[in-house]
């Protein structure tokens, strides 16, 4: 089963701290957004593997836009 991780604001991919493979737990921080000259951190919601990376840095992305997904 896959689950998305979401972006929770509008803004820029500044950094992408996962890779495709890594583990993360609940709550790790997976990537920071740059909204209003803020890094904003983007969290796993759930555990999992890293099956892909949806953004790239630079992307821009919305409130609510899937930019990891996890498989369990």
């Amino acid at each position: 089963m896959s689950v998305d991780i979401c972006s929770e604001m509008t803004g820029t991919v500044w950094k992408v701290l996962v890779e495709p493979g890594q583990r993360v737990e609940e709550g790790d921080t997976v990537m920071l957004i740059e909204a209003m000259k803020m890094e904003i951190p983007v969290v796993a919601m759930d555990a999992g593997t890293v099956a892909e990376i949806l953004v790239a840095k630079g992307d821009m992305v919305a409130d609510g836009d899937p930019v990891i997904r996890l498989d369990d």
